[in-house]
């Protein structure tokens, strides 16, 4: 048997208007993690949907060899059959169905008449889960599991497919470093039980940690595979592969010109939205000057994202008290339109649950938050809403067909650019940035972070929270920490260091 467990050759992906993938070869050893890399949109998604079924054959050119042998799937089924398991950025579990359950969907195991043989399944499902470290009971619904636990499932999902080459797309975007680690050790145990992984990541750090070879996708095309045991592969290397030339700062330059206090936030307390006597932010207060990117540093579970969606109207939690001042006098933010109206936009965590439309196309998009702008006598005029978002669009740098294009259509970094856009059409005072850059290249980081600098030089204020300390550092003008719902401290830029950072963010309360 051939030591090579994949072949792609020649494959090529249209869409209407683009070329998603043009000409693209890929060789995967039997038993090695093989990172795949490259910007939002360079194809890295759409080469592994066409091979797991997604785009199943007759949608794409070229061909798929398993084993040496041409594979024709035509369904998600087809590949799963031949041991390719695919496990998407989007968890495909049900809540509601317990652990067992949610394993063996569609995979029933069965006793006599096809009825499913519940004890066979929950001790099936027990076994698979210690495989990938977890004690949980298999009898209890997904929905009460963390989001790390719930993507450890998803794998003893695919081990119980008796997987071979298994494909996880970005699968520690959503995951705290803790579970990040575990999921990465996890990959090395597969490994060495035999089987081969194929790993999307934007993460250098963990692709450096657990790849044995890196492919390098750009604008559709392999650009090229390196061997980490060769030993001249670091994280320059694989970002000039990706963007196509050299960054040399991971960040752009930055003179701030800061002013007076423009926001104030002060002892603001709310308590969770369903858990009675539980408070998720407690007495939090922070302020923002003109033209000034203060970071919100903190561990999962501090309360920074409560705190944000709490004072942009309130939506989060059961407020308790609090005050908001702007330019010294107190604004009250009963609700969304509230904060709105009061110069405060909010890009949140999770840009497809909450930031986007996605069956809506980029133009009713990035004209959403700014359409009285757009309106006579509450009649959109649609002429001037497609100039105002063609010139947002060219602004942000989405690339897109059209400001026609369904949103949901766009990579994950021109997604973020149409919800920054959003709020930037809105023209705000305070901008709050929820892990702005989570699953996006280092690219489309970078052009972010331009946008960012450029509008605190245009006088606006950012409050830009981060699990990424080293992003905060880059980027902000002075840092809050935070821990169990309170304000621990602050730090300055040219004294904040990850080591004091991570002390304020692990205060906890006297």
């Amino acid at each position: 048997m051939s030591d090579l467990i994949l072949q792609m050759r020649g494959i090529g992906k249209e869409f209407p208007g683009v070329k998603a993938l043009e000409d693209v070869d890929l060789r995967v050893a039997r038993g090695e993690i093989r990172a795949l890399m490259g910007e939002n949109g360079a194809g890295k998604s759409t080469l592994m949907k066409v091979l797991s079924g997604v785009y199943p054959r007759g949608d794409y050119t070229g061909d798929i060899l398993v084993d040496g042998e041409v594979c024709a799937f035509s369904s998600i089924r087809d590949s799963e059959r031949a041991g390719i398991v695919i496990i998407h950025q989007e968890l495909a579990l049900i809540p509601q169905l317990s652990i067992a359950e949610n394993i063996f969907l569609g995979n029933e195991q069965t006793g006599p008449g096809g009825v499913i043989d519940w004890g066979r399944t929950i001790g099936a499902a027990r076994t698979l889960l210690r495989r990938v470290g977890l004690e949980e009971d298999p009898t209890i619904p997904v929905s009460s599991l963390s989001v790390g636990k719930q993507q450890l499932v998803e794998i003893a999902k695919a081990l119980s497919k008796e997987v071979r080459l298994l494909i996880l797309d970005e699968p520690t975007s959503a995951l705290n470093e803790a579970e990040s680690d575990n999921l990465l050790e996890l990959l090395l145990d597969l490994k060495a039980q035999g089987i081969t992984a194929i790993l999307i990541s934007h993460k250098l750090g963990e692709v450096t940690r657990v790849a044995d070879t890196i492919t390098v996708l750009r604008d559709g095309r392999c650009i090229e595979t390196m061997a980490m045991a060769a030993g001249a592969v670091d994280e320059d290397r694989i970002i000039r592969g990706m963007v196509g030339r050299d960054l040399d700062h991971r960040y752009p330059e930055h003179t701030a010109d800061i002013g007076e206090v423009r926001f104030e936030v002060r002892d603001w307390t709310v308590d969770h939205p369903t858990q009675a006597g539980r408070r998720v932010v407690d007495q939090a207060g922070l302020q923002i000057r003109r033209g000034e990117i203060v970071g919100l540093a903190g561990l999962m579970g501090a309360g920074r994202t409560e705190f944000a969606m709490s004072v942009f109207g309130r939506s989060y939690g059961r407020y308790v008290g609090g005050r908001v001042l702007k330019d010294g006098k107190e604004i009250h933010l009963r609700n969304v339109g509230d904060a709105i109206a009061n110069g405060i936009a909010y890009v949140p965590e999770d840009r497809k649950e909450l930031g986007l439309i996605l069956d809506e196309d980029i133009r009713r998009n990035l004209t959403l938050a700014g359409l009285r702008r757009l309106s006579r006598r509450s009649v959109i005029d649609p002429a001037r809403e497609a100039v105002a978002a063609e010139e947002m669009r060219g602004r942000m740098g989405v690339k897109s067909r059209d400001i026609f294009q369904a949103t949901g259509d766009l990579s994950g970094g021109n997604q973020q650019k149409v919800v920054l856009g959003k709020w930037l059409f809105a023209e705000p005072d305070l901008l709050i940035l929820d892990e702005p850059t989570r699953g996006i290249d280092v690219g489309a980081k970078y052009e972010i972070y331009v946008i960012v600098q450029r509008l605190a030089a245009q006088g606006a204020s950012v409050l830009l929270i981060s699990s990424e300390l080293p992003e905060l550092l880059g980027i902000c003008d002075r840092v809050y920490a935070m821990c169990e719902g309170r304000i621990t401290g602050e730090v300055p830029r040219a004294e904040a260091t990850q080591e004091s950072l991570m002390k304020l963010m692990t205060m906890t309360k006297a």
